[in-house]
């Protein structure tokens, strides 16, 4: 299978109001650097899997609306939990329905699979992936 990542980063506050979290259960910052790996099976006529400049711009503007944010006030995560896990499967959702409405273009077309991975550290990092 071909891939083409791509990667940005988002600046977020939030809470994890649950003992488990431990300190992180208080209000809190977080610096995300958010992969976004798109795969397909094959490449196109001019040896492409995904054109990058337009998986990085879908990438940015999925990212917008969460960059800078406090996630516990945003509507859209009422009552969630806003782990890094459930953040990666938010941002693919969101990839998912751009590629389903042709923002990537023909080249969306192909594609199969796609990963959205979080690094909120050098040492921790969560991830969603699942086929399309």
């Amino acid at each position: 299978m071909f891939a083409v990542e791509v990667r940005d980063h988002i600046m977020i506050a939030h809470s994890l109001p649950r003992p488990v979290f431990g300190p992180a259960q208080g209000l809190h910052g977080a610096t995300f650097v958010v992969d976004a790996a798109f795969f397909t099976t094959d490449l196109d006529d001019n040896g492409l899997a995904v054109d990058i400049g337009l998986a990085t711009e879908i990438l940015k503007e999925v990212l917008a609306p969460l960059n800078y944010q406090n996630l516990d006030t945003l509507d859209i995560f009422a009552g969630r939990v806003t782990t890094t896990e459930f953040l990666a499967k938010h941002i693919f959702d969101r990839l998912a329905e751009a590629i389903g409405n042709g923002r990537l273009g023909e080249g969306g077309k192909r594609i199969r699979k796609l990963r959205v991975m979080l690094h909120e550290s050098h040492a921790a990092r969560g991830w969603y992936e699942a086929e399309l």
